[in-house]
């Protein structure tokens, strides 16, 4: 079942334009290679010569890993595009791509499922030659390909335990999105995990997530990890860069512009996709069972309009907002010179008011919303 993509769409549309080099990064599972070969198989009927590689294919490897213009050119021939999928296996890549797009401007598309291995190898070579785009799993706007009758009312519980990766919306029973999800876990998570040589312990990354999945919303504080895990603060902190920069979790700070007693030096984490956190903790039960469902909502609904903005390629920070005297707002948008609040229930909750007074008295020029199961649908 191919699922429509919005990433297709911005890919192609680059790919109209002058040469340029793309590079997409993104979680494992998140249908980065069927994007490409989407892409690939496209601009093959518009007639367009496309090479199609794959970055741990030993002879690619061979290839790209030194700069030298003659040897790449030919080994690849003369195409009109070049797609490298998992190019951060490739060392130099940086420097190879530089060099070829210098020598012979292309499009160049390079995926990666480690923003950062890529990222090291690809940022500083390619400065001002190329775009960057992320692949999320589905957002709610692409599942709606699938299934146009269906509200997000409807289909809420399901995001909420099994998550947005597109393969478990080809999988038709709990017990199979189940175990593809404990797959995720067990192979390509400890697998990318392995994969880092200073990683001496990646069981303890996985213990990390674990405490983290029970933290949805909460404050985070290094110190109660480092106690709870007996592991150097500083060893949590990479091991927190690790992961976001894995797009396992992504990291909201604390908002403050005015206010001497906001809170800004401190971090919530949530989950790129809740099926893998609903994994880590083995729970999948139906929300009426669960007391959870409540941070799974507010986890849904952030990442949900993060997505949502990247897809629409609206650029935005984002915070939550806290005062000492425990006045809360769980999401801050900041897009645009203007400031957009959001609070989060999913059950029959209301934003207190004197939350509300002060917030507003504050942000004069802002915007204050309660985003529950009625209106989410709007919010997304």
């Amino acid at each position: 079942m191919l699922i429509n993509r919005v990433i297709t769409k911005l890919i192609l549309n680059k790919l109209a334009g002058e040469p340029r080099v793309i590079v997409l990064y993104g979680p494992r599972q998140s249908g980065k290679t069927v994007i490409l070969h989407e892409v690939a198989d496209i601009e093959r009927k518009n007639s367009k010569e496309v090479l199609f590689l794959k970055g741990d294919d030993i002879r690619v490897q061979e290839v790209f890993s030194i700069a030298d213009y003659d040897k790449i050119r030919k080994f690849i021939g003369n195409p009109r595009i070049l797609i490298i999928d998992e190019a951060q296996k490739i060392e130099n890549i940086g420097s190879s791509l530089k060099l070829l797009f210098d020598s012979r401007p292309i499009h160049i598309i390079a995926s990666g499922s480690a923003s950062f291995d890529l990222a090291n190898k690809i940022n500083e070579p390619l400065t001002g030659r190329a775009t960057f785009l992320t692949t999320y799993p589905l957002s709610v706007s692409e599942t709606r390909y699938e299934t146009p009758k269906l509200s997000l009312s409807s289909c809420l519980e399901e995001f909420l335990r099994f998550g947005m990766y597109p393969k478990v919306h080809t999988l038709s029973g709990a017990k199979e999105k189940e175990e593809y999800l404990y797959d995720v876990i067990n192979t390509y998570l400890y697998q990318d995990l392995l994969s880092f040589g200073d990683i001496k312990k990646p069981k303890k990354i996985l213990d990390l997530l674990s405490l983290l999945s029970l933290q949805i919303g909460s404050e985070v504080r290094l110190d109660e990890l480092s106690r709870n895990l007996s592991l150097h603060r500083s060893t949590i902190e990479k091991y927190l860069d690790i992961l976001e920069k894995m797009f396992i979790i992504i990291n909201i700070r604390g908002f403050s512009r005015n206010l001497r007693k906001e809170i800004s030096k401190t971090s919530k984490y949530y989950f790129t996709d809740l099926g893998l956190r609903n994994a880590i903790i083995r729970n999948f039960n139906p929300l009426k069972l669960r007391t959870d469902a409540g941070t799974l909502f507010e986890n849904f609904g952030i990442i949900e309009r993060i997505k949502l903005l990247s897809n629409t390629k609206k650029h935005a920070s984002f915070y939550f907002w806290r005062t000492y005297d425990q006045k809360e707002i769980d999401l801050i948008e900041e897009r645009d010179g203007k400031i957009r609040a959001f609070e989060f229930k999913f059950g029959d909750g209301t934003i207190p008011k004197a939350t509300k007074v002060e917030f507003l008295k504050t942000y004069l020029e802002s915007d204050l919303k309660l985003i529950n199961k009625e209106n989410i649908e709007d919010f997304l």
